[in-house]
């Protein structure tokens, strides 16, 4: 992989461009899903590999241009490196009948943002940090003149992916800025089109799963392990949230999963040292591209040079950290709160171009992957041994894994039980699961009606509790991660 390249040129403002015509968008159907992003994405890491200034000029042609930043006032100071928002709108009006009824893209229309991201490009070129700003965000629109009937509005609050169809990307823009402090350099806007046509001429996009995925609003069906998806199937994969409680937190988790793998392939695949490819994939994407006049080819050009060192380890994922999920507003609805004091450091951390991770210590051996985080499983632990106190080991070590313990460990009817036992009441098996996975070796046995506290009871076999961790991180709590860890392997 070619080391980084370093370039010195600061990021170019926007230039004067000539008026360029528009072409007619038709309004459609809302899909429901949130993965144009990824394409978007893909254009930064596709961006210009080298391939030169002659190739990108063409491209950049076929970009349809907007100007969300005609007449904004009052925005945040600008920092180090380069802001750009990601946002995924309907467009969708080149699927066939077939293809929107076999990945069940039907429903309502919607004129408004599905899917909203802010990326974060390092000053060093370095890294890329990518926050998940959720749709149903509580979100106070700022005061605006309507820009097509010149009517005044004044601040009002909404859900964060309404700010579109108010006023379109610029009070998209606004409105984000407004609750981010953070300054917007580029705006970039993606439809699933071009996401299906890049992941099927990338040759698909591996992802990796540890339990069953079905969601019966997408046709979603997935075996635990490793899967290669086409453009068809990632398109249910990342639009899916009818898995589990987590809803649209847990989808924005397995979109940047997605995207993570997404960086992984477009890097590792040879794609942006081989013109033939990058024009091919490029070309596919750009088609159903909008962006800012600025985001032109020494734009392209220079953010390409800088990602070709990239890698899945280049990257890092957070969500923004959640206060109440719940947040009901009058004439609005159910909203998600963001915790106002994390959020906010979040953000200055964008500002101040830090990272968003932290080093982690090397660790003897990697954690296995569960499916339910330790932390949300109640266990209580019986010594079933004569050996005094090793009631109190077992609740300890299941404890500093993470496992939530009584404390308070008991003393088991019998005292020669061999093998370490777990019992469960089966409406609970995940959380058995996760709690053997930590107690290799121990018998896993039913018990109906035990209610939600796993019992351990130690046997004699017992020697040690293995360490385990979420596939994904928990719903509502911000926990960046490197593009390397949430990837397959």
């Amino acid at each position: 992989m070619p080391t980084p390249h370093r370039s010195p040129r600061p990021v170019r403002p926007p230039r004067p461009a000539p008026a360029r015509r528009r072409r007619p968008r038709k309004q459609d159907e809302r899909p429901h899903w949130g993965m144009r992003v990824a394409t978007g994405l893909s254009v930064l890491v596709l961006g210009a590999g080298g391939i030169g200034h002659a190739v990108v000029t063409n491209l950049e042609s076929g970009i349809d241009r907007v100007d969300p930043f005609k007449d904004m006032k009052n925005r945040p100071a600008g920092g180090r490196g380069m802001n750009l928002l990601l946002v995924g709108t309907d467009g969708r009006e080149k699927i066939g009948k077939d293809e929107k009824r076999k990945y069940r893209l039907g429903g309502e229309p919607c004129h408004c943002t599905d899917t909203i991201m802010l990326v974060h490009l390092s000053a060093d070129e370095e890294r890329a940090s990518v926050v998940s700003l959720p749709r149903d965000s509580y979100a106070e629109i700022p005061a605006h003149r309507d820009r097509t009937t010149g009517k005044e509005h004044a601040a009002h609050p909404v859900k964060l992916n309404a700010a579109y169809a108010e006023g379109g990307p610029g009070l998209t823009v606004s409105t984000v800025e407004h609750m981010t402090g953070v300054k917007i350099d580029h705006y970039l806007e993606v439809d699933f089109t071009s996401f299906m046509t890049t992941v099927d001429t990338l040759g698909g996009v591996k992802i990796c799963t540890t339990r069953p995925l079905k969601d019966s609003y997408t046709g979603l069906d997935l075996a635990p392990g490793h899967h290669t998806l086409d453009g068809g199937q990632a398109l249910q994969y990342v639009r899916s949230r009818h898995i589990d409680g987590a809803a649209d937190l847990g989808r924005m988790q397995r979109q940047q999963k997605f995207m993570a793998s997404l960086i992984k392939q477009a890097t590792s695949s040879g794609v942006l040292l081989n013109p033939v490819r990058f024009r091919e994939v490029a070309s596919t994407m750009l088609k159903s591209v909008r962006a800012d006049r600025g985001f032109d080819t020494e734009q392209m050009l220079s953010i390409g040079q800088a990602m070709r060192g990239f890698s899945a380890a280049s990257s890092e994922f957070a969500s923004v950290p959640m206060g109440d999920v719940a947040y009901q507003v009058k004439g609005i609805g159910s909203t998600v709160k963001w915790d106002p004091v994390k959020s906010k450091q979040l953000f200055t951390a964008l500002r101040e171009d830090k990272p968003l991770t932290t080093a982690r210590p090397a660790e003897k051996a990697p954690a296995k992957k569960v499916d339910v985080p330790p932390d949300r499983i109640r266990v209580q632990v019986y010594n079933g041994t004569a050996k005094d106190g090793l009631g109190s080991e077992v609740d300890a070590a299941l404890h500093a894994t993470g496992f939530d313990t009584t404390r308070a460990p008991l003393t088991a009817p019998r005292h020669d039980l061999k093998r370490t036992l777990v019992t469960y009441d089966p409406r609970w098996d995940r959380s058995a699961k996760t709690l053997a996975a930590a107690l290799p070796g121990a018998e896993l046995r039913a018990v109906p009606g035990q209610g939600a506290t796993m019992r351990v009871t130690a046997g004699t076999d017992h020697h040690a509790v293995e360490r385990v961790h979420a596939e994904e991180p928990e719903p509502g709590r911000f926990g960046a991660v490197k593009g390397d860890e949430v990837a397959c392997a």
